[in-house]
């Protein structure tokens, strides 16, 4: 929207005293080199270095649509785009405008370019929470290049964006900062002039916790890291400390690191307590990995690998649960992808137990390792290409389905193997029932006891 007399008053005491403009706002890049990450995005030729007229020619900058987390610099991205361009930069946010002020935006864009030859850059921040009419609305204008389009979700775009505007479009995926990425972030806002201009230093157990409490998100660090450091010159200190940086955020520090032995232990203390079947203790650990930055894909993998590791078809629901647990996770991340995993975690925690599976395949492995495996035998063999007739394969096989119990007593392990008999069902929950099929089916199909 075209800034009118109070939004440039604003803008100019943002100016002259940089201090009343939050840390995140006035640590923001000038140029599209001092960006902290998104390095894919900002190769020589890239779309957002077109669109700050860094590259030349007969074809012109092209709409993009910027797609990530929050805290990865998607406003920050347009933000350098509207101070470096040439090009009239013009912001709207999907949660406050409408068809009304798109159309607006258009038609001052139009009389721009017709009146002045100058051309019009336009921010669409949430593009998601407009409707498909209101999408549409913007499909002219970015079709005959009006406007430039710099759209901003955080929200998958394939669901959340309409195809025929997605396709006049370049999708650009922003990638989560890397702990290092906000480090360097925090260590600029420490020194830098616009910043706290070195009034404050962090010691590195401050610094871990509160990369830790980022949890890769560059504007959640700032605003965390401006309140320790005012906590802390209100207390006549110049060092922030752990303790203010905990009282700041209410956020206690978790003895933790995410790459050393804690990692290992806690992950191991929570599979082996959902073993036990202490959900209490499980959830405890749950929320240390939590807490600590843990990646929620780290511990929905180790809940799929603790269903079949130690419940299997005790409960046969249990790899569903951690599966779809998993895929959830991986849609929605935190912090609501933690009531997902508290769901797992307390599913599993009380499901009946039995690590038949994991017993199952290990003998059979064992066998195989100490190479007790044979020829397959030839009435199983493959019967379907010319020739096998001959060779005698698939001669004699029953097939089960032409029984009326059926199943056919005949051998279908190698030689070696015919009376091994890896599963050992428990009679644990649902497993029960597989105990008593599998001893009717033994029998049927003449096996003798190993």
């Amino acid at each position: 929207m075209e800034p009118d007399l109070f939004t440039a008053a604003a803008e100019e005491r943002q100016e002259k005293e940089p201090s009343s403009s939050p840390l995140a706002v006035r640590m923001r890049p000038r140029t599209l080199d001092e960006v902290v990450g998104q390095q894919h995005l900002l190769k020589p030729g890239s779309p957002l270095r077109r669109l700050v007229g860094e590259a030349s020619g007969p074809a012109g900058p092209s709409s993009v649509i910027l797609w990530g987390p929050p805290g990865t610099g998607k406003t920050t991205l347009a933000y350098v785009v509207s101070k470096a361009t040439d090009a009239r930069f013009v912001e709207l946010s999907a949660i406050t405008a409408g068809v009304k002020e798109v159309r607006s935006v258009i038609d001052g864009a139009r009389r721009a370019s017709g009146g002045y030859g100058k051309d019009t850059v336009l921010f669409l921040d949430e593009i998601h929470r407009f409707s498909k009419a209101q999408q549409d609305s913007l499909l002219p204008a970015v079709e005959n290049r009006w406007v430039t389009l710099i759209a901003a979700t955080t929200e998958n775009p394939y669901f959340s964006v309409i195809s025929p505007l997605l396709s006049r479009s370049l999708l650009l995926t922003l990638e989560p900062l890397t702990d290092d990425d906000i480090k360097d972030l925090v260590q600029r806002a420490l020194t830098d002039e616009r910043g706290l201009k070195s009034a404050v230093t962090l010691p590195e157990e401050t610094e871990s916790h509160l990369l830790r409490i980022a949890g890769g998100d560059a504007r959640r660090a700032l605003t965390a890291l401006e309140a320790a450091a005012g906590a802390a010159l209100d207390k006549g200190e110049t060092e922030i400390g752990l303790t203010t940086l905990e009282e700041t955020v209410d956020r206690a520090a978790v003895k933790y690191d995410r790459d050393g032995d804690q990692h290992y232990d806690v992950a191991s203390a929570l599979i082996k307590s959902i073993r036990g079947s202490d959900v209490d203790a499980a959830l405890h650990y749950l929320a240390r990995m939590i807490e600590a930055g843990e990646d929620p894909r780290f511990i929905a993998r180790r809940l799929m690998i603790s269903a079949s590791e130690d419940i299997g078809l005790a409960d046969p629901n249990a790899l569903p649960i951690a599966v779809a647990a998993a895929q959830a996770v991986a849609m929605i991340g935190f912090p609501e992808a933690a009531l997902t995993l508290s769901h797992a975690t307390i599913a599993l925690a009380l499901a009946p137990k039995s690590n038949a599976a994991t017993t199952a395949i290990g003998a059979a492995l064992e066998d195989v390792r100490k190479g007790l495996a044979g020829p397959v035998p030839a009435h199983l063999r493959d019967s379907h290409y010319k020739g096998a007739t001959k060779l005698g394969h698939g001669q004699g096989y029953v097939y089960p389905h032409d029984l009326p119990e059926g199943i056919a007593a005949q051998q279908y392990a190698p030689d070696a193997l015919k009376d091994r008999e890896y599963y050992e069902p428990t009679r644990h929950g649902a497993e029960a029932r597989y105990a008593d099929a599998v001893e009717w089916t033994r029998k049927n199909l003449g096996r003798k006891r190993s």
